[in-house]
């Protein structure tokens, strides 16, 4: 269990630093990120001091940059969101910060307030992981295509450790590559069931010829 959540029950909800994108981060993906607000460069000063993660959640509605609260325009977040770790930075230059992050367990947002500063602070509870499941048989070739994948993306840009034989791990990471809607890929993230997301996959991949 990650700190902030330690000692917490499944519906107590804790604060969270959340930090809308238009992206979906998945559980074990790997997400480089710039950050260059103030707002963003304070949370990750708090998140790197404490070691504690912020959230991810997919913006539905309004800009990823935007100033302090009263001269944003109206911002919308999905309620799922992951819970993203520090696992490097950067300072190339003053006021910018390259981060490189890895998704780990998901959450919902049950509230959420805005500081001053413009900074989303969501009251999150955590979501169980999905039992870890052997790839079935039947799904070999999605591990295949995205053993291929990995290869043309660069092997840099996932994890340490490939997981290739569980079902959860392929569709996770198949989900961020396919050029499919972000909807859909929220919808990805929120499916609780591994098998569910692979037929959905192997369904778009037949469509596209590419298995």
């Amino acid at each position: 269990m990650l700190p902030f959540l330690r000692g917490a029950s499944a519906r107590e909800p804790s604060p969270v630093p959340l930090f809308p994108l238009k992206t979906v981060l998945f559980p074990g993906g790997v997400l480089p990120l710039k950050v260059f607000e103030q707002r963003y460069i304070t949370m990750t000063k708090a998140c790197l001091k404490d070691d504690k993660p912020f959230g991810v959640c997919l913006l539905t509605q309004g800009d990823e940059v935007g100033g302090a609260r009263g001269t944003r325009g109206t911002t919308e977040f999905a309620p799922i969101g992951t819970l993203a770790r520090i696992t490097n930075w950067d300072m190339p230059q003053l006021g910018i910060l390259h981060l490189r992050t890895e998704g780990a367990s998901r959450f919902q947002v049950q509230s959420h307030s805005v500081a001053e500063d413009g900074l989303v602070i969501g009251q999150v509870t955590p979501i169980a992981p999905e039992a870890t499941v052997a790839l079935p048989e039947s799904y070999l070739p999605l591990a295949k295509l995205l053993e291929l994948l990995i290869g043309r993306v660069g092997r840099e840009n996932f994890p340490a450790e490939l997981a290739l034989g569980d079902g959860s791990w392929v569709s996770y990471r198949l989900a961020e590559l396919l050029p499919l809607p972000l909807q859909i890929k929220q919808s990805m993230l929120e499916i609780n069931d591994c098998e569910v997301r692979l037929k959905a996959l192997a369904q778009f991949l037949k469509q596209q010829g590419l298995i």
